[in-house]
């Protein structure tokens, strides 16, 4: 099946630890259509770098619970680094997942979004996903900045316009 195309995307932390953001394709019901499921997190062995966590991968007809993402974020890569740990040709750890490229190596019909699988632990991987910031926080700060120059504006053409023409008037 398409589980052996799972993906370990290296360096990822959740909760101040690092390890592997896990990523397998899914194909939907009625075939054709397959998604990539960024299915949750898994902490890394430190011992042995290549050695893989245990997670559980059910097989047959799964349903899942989870909403639309991006592809998951690049990370800074050096040129030409090899991925650490090959399966008959496919790279199992990687550093970052472009979806094209991702698509043209297994073949496979793969859609441009992925899925963030959501709610508890399970399989052995961890969801604690971070929020999106949605707060307003970023807003007060655009107000204040914008006030801010409103303010300068004003004390820059009360001071051209009357306290620096009065002094040159003398």
């Amino acid at each position: 099946g398409i589980g052996r195309w799972t993906v370990y995307l290296d360096s990822r932390p959740m909760s101040g630890r690092v390890g592997f953001y896990v990523a397998t394709p899914l194909e939907l019901e009625g075939g054709g259509a397959v998604v990539l499921v960024q299915r949750g997190w898994v902490p890394r062995n430190f011992v042995d770098r290549a050695a893989l966590p245990a997670i559980q991968t059910p097989a047959g007809e799964v349903q899942i619970e989870g909403r639309i993402a991006l592809a998951p974020a690049r990370l800074y890569e050096l040129p030409g680094a090899a991925a650490p740990l090959q399966q008959q040709g496919f790279a199992v750890i990687r550093q970052n997942l472009d979806l094209g490229a991702f698509a043209a190596e297994t073949r496979l019909p793969l859609a441009g979004f992925t899925v963030l699988q959501t709610g508890p632990a399970s399989e052995g991987l961890q969801r604690d996903w971070p929020q999106p910031a949605a707060g307003v926080d970023k807003h007060y700060g655009y107000a204040f900045q914008w006030i801010g120059l409103a303010a300068l504006i004003i004390v820059q053409y009360v001071w051209f316009q009357y306290i620096a023409a009065r002094r040159n008037a003398r």
